[in-house]
């Protein structure tokens, strides 16, 4: 028995396992993508002190190898040691993700029926053969179904034997069309609905046939170290040599590092069923189809409806006959996400107009009723997203997640995730500390930090910094980017509504998405001019809603249907080259706007 102590303080023990193995445990979860099979490289850490032994550095350079880098699935301690565990961790259960399964439920309880798998598992006893009836075996299933079915080359090779082996009696796993597995009775039927958001990935292992959530995990998208938004990625896509590949195989890394994640967990059973919810280009790239044309005029993609393609063809490491189905895009800029998201808000089915907005790198914006849907999109960045900003994190623990400031005596309060020492801002943090600096005259309509009015505004490299704590701190060119990010967001709203001729007012319900959206401070939100001057109680908070429309396209069969008739249904605007929006992007690159008239009951 050895004892493992980490840079940030914790002692583990361990009784022969890797070191992979002891961090898991301790709900410690370092992407692995290959299951600890010490082929993918990912969960390298470093030790810092003490003895071990390591089977395989895959991955990992001779000058890593020199910093005491090793992979934690193949190396095992051979005395007490200190390690360095990697800032980029997964985050299971994630509140961001797990905020609104409300919006799951909801739809099930109030029509049961819709409960409906694309997959489904039945239990069949086979009439043994004879010299009288020696009918095939796949016919013989086939008879016994009452229907016609196809089955893989591979999975009918195994036929005969599972047959034999179980005397006649077999579980199989099938869709509308194929049988895509032989399981134990008794093994679970597990699908993964999956979030690909340009600036993280969030996953949900779900019970097919209780249909339930078991589990929930999140990580940053790995493609952010070639680009923070579409545009950068399309770009390193088209004009990089393997370019595509290479991205392809960061979100394919990320995907799988969730499922065996949060998989490793529940090994009772078999991942059958995948739904994958994506913006356009994300969508593109984890299929392996070049994005180029989404960035050239007239910003066509390839496809917007996906065949449903197998986890074999999608490179996921689960049952390779696994369908995996791809939410429906509407444009170039509108995507999947957006689709599911609609779905899971229910505005398709309401009389009254209300705007959906997802607040994430791309701001997409969406207006309508049953009748009718209007769709935009704008570039927000990533900033709100925990990326792009100096101490930027997502709303995991220690993050600042509110932030009020007291003019009279130059102080501030601050709430972090999970009450510790704050490590960094999160989306509704960074809302809340303009809103709040803006309002007691720290920072100008134009958002400038004013030197002198705070102690706690000092000059760092030539760069004025609002200090929080000892290494957390807000720039003057963090608080540009919030400004630009709340522009673009107020202007691809308010263009919308006069593309469709309707007024602020006509809006019953406002439904806030993304990542960060249950967390923002309304009030404050209002103040820095990012959201339609309406009634506090018109605003709805739902979370990831990408996420909560993939798992209910994973559970009914006839919401996957809504959810296409949604994208064929929704009208899409081009705000490229509206001059209205950048007039009105422009306005909005001020605090809370050029035209206080907007905004006056907030002053």
């Amino acid at each position: 028995m050895y004892k493992i102590r980490t840079n940030r303080g914790e002692i583990f023990e361990t009784h022969g396992e890797t070191l992979l193995q002891v961090l898991q445990s301790h709900a410690i979860y370092l992407p692995a993508s290959c299951g600890g099979k010490g082929i993918c490289g990912r969960c390298k850490l470093r030790i810092v002190e003490g003895k071990s032994k390591t089977s395989s550095f895959f991955g990992i350079s001779e000058d890593e190898k020199k910093l005491g880098y090793v992979l934690a699935c193949q190396t095992y301690p051979e005395s007490d040691i200190i390690i360095e565990v990697p800032e980029k961790l997964i985050t299971v259960t994630e509140r961001i993700s797990a905020a609104k399964l409300w919006l799951v439920e909801k739809p099930f309880k109030d029509n049961p029926s819709l409960f409906e798998p694309l997959v489904k598992k039945v239990s069949l006893k086979i009439e043994p053969p004879t010299i009288e009836n020696s009918k095939a075996d796949f016919e013989n299933i086939r008879q016994t179904l009452n229907k016609k079915i196809s089955i893989s080359r591979k999975l009918v090779s195994l036929l005969p034997e599972f047959l034999r082996k179980n005397k006649w009696q077999i579980t199989v796993v099938l869709t509308e069309k194929e049988i895509i597995d032989f399981i134990e009775p008794d093994t679970k039927l597990y699908g993964v609905a999956v979030d690909i958001g340009t600036t993280t990935v969030a996953i949900a292992l779900i019970d097919l046939e209780e249909g339930r959530v078991i589990d929930i995990a999140s990580c940053y998208n790995s493609q952010i170290s070639y680009g923070d938004d579409v545009i950068t990625r399309i770009i390193y896509a088209v004009e990089n040599k393997n370019g595509l590949d290479i991205l392809r195989k960061c979100i394919v890394d990320d995907i799988n590092a969730l499922i065996n994640t949060v998989f490793m967990k529940h090994r009772d059973g078999k991942i059958l069923y995948v739904t994958i919810s994506a913006n356009t280009t994300m969508a593109h790239i984890f299929w392996g189809i070049n994005p180029k044309y989404i960035r050239e005029e007239p910003y066509t993609p390839v496809l917007n409806h996906y065949p449903v393609w197998n986890a074999a063809q999608a490179k996921l490491l689960i049952e390779p006959n696994a369908p995996v189905y791809t939410v429906s895009s509407i444009a170039g800029y509108v995507g999947g996400d957006i689709v599911a998201g609609i779905l899971a808000s229910q505005m398709y089915l309401q009389e009254e107009i209300s705007l959906f907005i997802d607040i994430g790198t791309n701001g997409e914006v969406v207006i309508g009723n049953k009748q009718w849907l209007v769709t935009a999109s704008t570039s927000a960045g990533p900033c709100f997203e925990g990326s792009g900003i100096s101490c930027g994190m997502r709303a995991t623990s220690g993050a600042i997640e509110s932030f009020s400031y007291n003019k009279n005596s130059d102080s501030f309060k601050i709430k972090v995730i999970g009450d510790m020492p704050p490590s960094g801002i999160c989306g509704s943090g960074m809302i809340d500390i303009v809103s709040e600096l803006f309002s007691e005259g720290i920072i100008d309509q134009k958002g400038k930090l004013i030197k002198g009015f705070s102690q706690w505004i000092k000059e760092v490299n030539d760069e004025q910094r609002f200090i929080i704590s000892e290494n957390c701190y807000i720039t003057q060119a963090d608080i540009d980017n919030i400004i630009r990010a709340k522009a673009a967001i107020y202007a691809g709203i308010s263009t919308l509504l006069e593309e469709v001729g309707i007024s602020e007012k006509d809006i019953s319900k406002v439904y806030i998405a993304g990542g960060f959206g249950e967390f923002i401070n309304i009030k404050k939100a209002l103040k820095i001019g990012m959201l339609p001057n309406l009634p506090e109680n018109r605003f709805q908070f739902l979370g990831n809603t990408s996420l909560a429309g993939a798992i209910l396209c994973t559970l009914s069969y006839q919401l996957r249907e809504t959810a296409e008739e949604i994208a064929d249904k929704m009208t899409y605007i081009d705000l490229s080259r509206s001059k209205k929006f950048m007039d009105e992007y422009i306005s909005a690159l001020f605090l809370p706007h050029t035209d206080w008239e907007r905004f006056k009951e907030l002053s």
